[in-house]
């Protein structure tokens, strides 16, 4: 696990969608994460945390 890959896991916990956008770019996966945080913040960070560690 490099630098980055924590950084991103930091960025996943604190500001998920930065995360996914950080890690897919604007697309179908960065959408569904700005949903899931409007919802409620847990499903969002999950989700995060779920993009960038299977990438």
């Amino acid at each position: 696990m490099d630098s980055s890959k924590i950084i991103a896991i930091i960025l996943a916990i604190i500001l998920p969608p930065l995360a996914v956008f950080m890690e897919c770019g604007f697309g179908s996966d960065f959408i569904i994460n700005i949903i899931l945080c409007c919802f409620a913040w847990f499903p969002g960070i999950l989700h995060a945390l779920y993009v960038v560690l299977s990438r």
